[in-house]
């Protein structure tokens, strides 16, 4: 099972990681709940129905990498501009984010804190173990499929990984490239997002 999800008695996965996996893993999910930020709720305590009302963004993120995780939803990169009205795919895209991306925020940030949580129950339960088995509920390895998938986009972006041929050339980056790091967690959380599916379907 080392570095492979398998299929748990009455559903759910878990996989064997050791000390080091975990760090990465962990550190990686960190990153992504920085860039994702906190809530609507987290900035405005005393106010529960805040988050149900708050209005989100209505303008594309600055930051590429979470441009690439929330995309705008009427944009075709595909279609040339001339065939197409730019300026009311970008309304309809303002309005869709606007209403849309505060949920998608909250549902990316659960699932990565999801990673991060069973990461650390699993840390304390192992100290000094080197490692252990991580076991996870179907609810959990669903989270934690989501939250390997954002991963992988966000370290795809940083690697500006647009298309299967630029997938191929990582694997001839010759060992003193700065971005081979980047690429091998890239690949290995391919292969765990890989076998998670697996064990998820039917």
């Amino acid at each position: 099972m080392p570095g492979t999800f398998e299929p748990l008695p009455g559903g759910g996965a878990a996989v064997a990681l050791d000390d080091v996996e975990i760090s990465i893993i962990r550190s990686l999910a960190v990153q992504l709940l920085e860039l994702i930020g906190p809530g609507p709720a987290e900035d405005a305590p005393d106010d529960p129905l805040a988050e149900l009302f708050a209005e989100g963004p209505s303008e594309p993120p600055a930051d590429p990498v979470l441009k690439r995780l929330f995309p705008d939803a009427y944009s075709d990169p595909e279609q040339p501009a001339a065939a197409r009205d730019a300026e009311e795919q970008r309304a309809y895209s303002a309005e869709f984010r606007r209403y849309t991306e505060n949920d998608l925020r909250a549902g990316k940030r659960d699932n990565a804190l999801t990673v991060v949580r069973t990461l650390d129950a699993l840390s304390s339960d192992a100290a000094g173990e080197g490692g252990a088995v991580l076991k996870l509920s179907v609810a959990e390895s669903q989270q934690w499929l989501s939250a390997l998938n954002d991963l992988r986009l966000a370290i795809g972006s940083r690697l500006e990984i647009t298309d299967e041929d630029d997938t191929d050339l990582l694997y001839r980056l010759p060992d003193d490239d700065p971005r081979k790091p980047m690429v091998m967690a890239y690949l290995w959380l391919g292969g765990l997002q890989e076998t998670l599916v697996g064990t998820l379907m039917p």
